[in-house]
Formats: C-alpha cells, sequence, structure tokens
C-alpha cells in the first residue's frame, strides 16, 4: 500500500492522451477531445472491475460521501449512525449535508459493533454508515439485517478497502451506494479522486447531476442541460481520471503483493503468544493493506509504539488511540462542534452531544492496537528484517513489564 509506489509508463502515457488534446474536463468539447473520455473509460473500468451497474467520479472520497448522501436524500434532522474510530471525512460529510453523525463503538474487527448500531437507532435515524477500515470490513450480514428490520440506508465508506471482498461480494457494491477514496495513499490513486458505487439506477441519475451542479446531461451540449435539482461541483478531471485508468488495471498485482506480505508479517507476529490480531468477518476478503494487532494492555502497547519511536523503526506502525485524524479521542474540532460556517444550533448541539459520549468500549480496544502499513516494494530481506524488528521490540517490552513471553 498504496498504488503510487507503482507510479511509472503506464500513468504517463494515460495522462499524455489527455495533455495531447488539452480537454482537461471530463464533459463537453466532444470534438477537440478526439475521442479521449478517461472519466467515462475509468468509470466502465470500475463497474466491470467491481461489479457494480452504476460508478459516478467526483473529486474526492470526500466529495464522494456527501455525494451519495444527497442522493440517498439524506439532509437536516436525519441521523448517520458511524463508527468512533474513522477518518474526519466520514463525519465531516455528514455534516455538509445537514445530518447528524451518530457515533457508535467498536468491536474487535475495528468496524461497527452491531450491538452498538442497534442500540443508537432512533426514530431520526436516516442510514448506517460501515467505514471498512485498515482493508477490513464491518459484519455486513448483521448491518444489512439491520437496516432490512429498520428500513435503513446502507452507505459503505469503503475507501480504505479498495479492493475488499466480502462472501464474494466487492466491498462497496453490498450496501445502497458505496464510496471509494482515490487520493494519493489509497490502494490505487488518482492523486485526488472518488467515486459513488451503486446499484440504483436512482442514486446513480441523482449523483450524476448532483456532482456537477444539477446538469442532467441529457442535452445536446452543456448548455443545453436542464437542472433538475440544485447540485454541487464535486467533479473530476480527466487529468484525474487518467491516472486512476492507469492504477485500476494494475489492482491484482497491488492486492497479491500486500497478500504475500501481510502473511509474512503476521506469521513473524505469530510467534508470540501474547499477540493477537483483529478479527475480519470474511478472512478471504481482507486486502491486506494493513496488518492490525493488538496486545495485552495499553500500557504495553504505550511502551512498545515508545520504543519503536527510540529505534527510529516506527514509520508505518500506526497507533490510532492517539491519532488526530482516525479516532474519536481527538476529535476536539468536533467535540466543540468547531466550523467556519454557521451550524443551526439544534445540528450544533447534536453534533457535540454525540461525540463526547462515553466510547470507553472502544477505547479498550483501540488502546490496544498498532496496524502496520503493508508496503508494495518491500524486498524479501526488508520484509523479513520488518517482522524481526517488531518481534524483537515486543520481546524487549514484554520482558521490561515483566509480562511473560
Amino acid at each position: 500500500m498504496p498504488g503510487f509506489e507503482f507510479f511509472g509508463k503506464e500513468e504517463i502515457k494515460e495522462v499524455n492522451d489527455v495533455l495531447e488534446t488539452g480537454i482537461l474536463m471530463r464533459y463537453g468539447f466532444d470534438g477537440p477531445r478526439k475521442g479521449i473520455w478517461k472519466a467515462k473509460e475509468l468509470e466502465d473500468a470500475i463497474c466491470q472491475t467491481f461489479g457494480c451497474q452504476h460508478a459516478q467520479l467526483v473529486s474526492s472520497g470526500t466529495a464522494a460521501l456527501t455525494t451519495a448522501m444527497g442522493a440517498l436524500g439524506i439532509g437536516y434532522g436525519d441521523e448517520v449512525i458511524l463508527p468512533s474510530f474513522t477518518f474526519v471525512a466520514s463525519f465531516e460529510a455528514v455534516i455538509s449535508v445537514g445530518a447528524v453523525p451518530v457515533f457508535v463503538d467498536v468491536d474487535d474487527t475495528l468496524t461497527l459493533d452491531p450491538q452498538a448500531v442497534r442500540n443508537a437507532i432512533t426514530p431520526k435515524t436516516k442510514c448506517i454508515m460501515p467505514v471498512h477500515m485498515c482493508g477490513s470490513m464491518a459484519d455486513m450480514d448483521a448491518l444489512q439485517a439491520i437496516c432490512e428490520e429498520n428500513s435503513l440506508v446502507l452507505l459503505e465508506d469503503a475507501c480504505q478497502s479498495i479492493g475488499g471482498t466480502y462472501k464474494g461480494k466487492k466491498l462497496g457494491t453490498i450496501g445502497d451506494a458505496g464510496t471509494f477514496s482515490f487520493d494519493f495513499v489509497k490502494t490505487i490513486t488518482c492523486a485526488e479522486g472518488g467515486v459513488v458505487m451503486t446499484n440504483r439506477e436512482d442514486v446513480y441519475i441523482a449523483s450524476d447531476g448532483y456532482s456537477d451542479h444539477g446538469h442532467d446531461h441529457k442535452g445536446a451540449d452543456r448548455g443545453a442541460d436542464l437542472h433538475p435539482f440544485i447540485g454541487y461541483n464535486f467533479r473530476i478531471s480527466e487529468l484525474h481520471a487518467a491516472v486512476g485508468l492507469a492504477q485500476i488495471k494494475k489492482l491484482d498485482n497491488f492486492l497479491a503483493i500486500q497478500k504475500k506480505n501481510h502473511s509474512v508479517l503476521k506469521e513473524a507476529l505469530t510467534s508470540i503468544p501474547e499477540v493477537s490480531f483483529r478479527r475480519i468477518p470474511d478472512e478471504s476478503g481482507d486486502s491486506c493493506t494493513f496488518l492490525s494487532w493488538f496486545l495485552p494492555t495499553e500500557e504495553v502497547t504505550h511502551a512498545v509504539v515508545a520504543e519503536l519511536k527510540a529505534q527510529n523503526i516506527l514509520a508505518g506502525n500506526f497507533y490510532w488511540f492517539v491519532n488526530n485524524w482516525h479516532y474519536v479521542s481527538k476529535w476536539d474540532h468536533l467535540k466543540q462542534a468547531t466550523t467556519l460556517n454557521g451550524l443551526h444550533p439544534d445540528l450544533k448541539a447534536a453534533v457535540m452531544h454525540h461525540a463526547t459520549k462515553d466510547f470507553s468500549a472502544s477505547d479498550a480496544i483501540m488502546s490496544r492496537c498498532i496496524s502496520t502499513a503493508i508496503g508494495l516494494t518491500w524486498t524479501d530481506e526488508q520484509l523479513k528484517t520488518k517482522g524481526e524488528q517488531l518481534v524483537a521490540v515486543i520481546k524487549k517490552v514484554l520482558r521490561e513489564q515483566k509480562v511473560s513471553v
């Protein structure tokens, strides 16, 4: 992880196709672009690769979530249930459409705890949004059942799990809609970009217009388009789509490398009885972008992180519990509902309430978790060394903490 590690002549060729026409916008200018439609081509490739009926490219994963929510009719006063461990974009998108992010605890999958989801449902609940963090998946059977029982929308934030599957279905294609991010550190990258995937034609048509100022794209040219509703400018450029088009053709290779390296690293850590691993609802579907592992206590975990830092080998090992971007304990700006634009007082109060609830169940899990990013360009020797270094650090700390090895 991620795709930028294998950036080369294929991406350059696709980008040069666009530069030679001079048409960088995805819509219009039919004649001068000389048949070059990289965004359309990438959308087709996404449908074929991931098995969805429709794909709408946008400018980022955040824009994809916002677009999907708009297309699904999520808005003012609606509650969206999402996990306490996610990326800030997940709740930013919810707030951007006027809805309320309702955070609930994660379990040892590092994703939504289905029972916590059930406990959080109110008459205002409109959507459940699992976030498939660190390459693996939520318990989709349980979450689908909850949605069906309560007539709720299921929106998958699959931005961190490109290529992962659940019982044979690609993550991001299981719910009413799903999203990927194609930013610079995702499994495949457009540099910046995202996509809304759906099997619902109504959601696709709405996403298509919402992401381009409400254009219905039915006119003979852009000037003849009608605007059935107000939209926004979340368009991707042809240059960004061109990069993604080259990357998606490499996805199978990326996944194969990740799974191999993940397996070797996990085998090394398995030699330590005190180390346990994230529970994965469908082991065969893990995209293996990260190896997520647990230590016995928060104190031991803190000590391991400190020792990794002292030995200058912390890079690539993420302790999410104190991470500013990914865990609720560090989201002070959310807890205070600090925005540049004014929020309705009711929305502001709701945001603050749900961001400051008790997340001790999540703390008990996240405080013991370290996720190791899996590189694509590691040599066998580098991979062996990384495993040996991690094992040595963990054993050293366990001895010092007087935990039996």
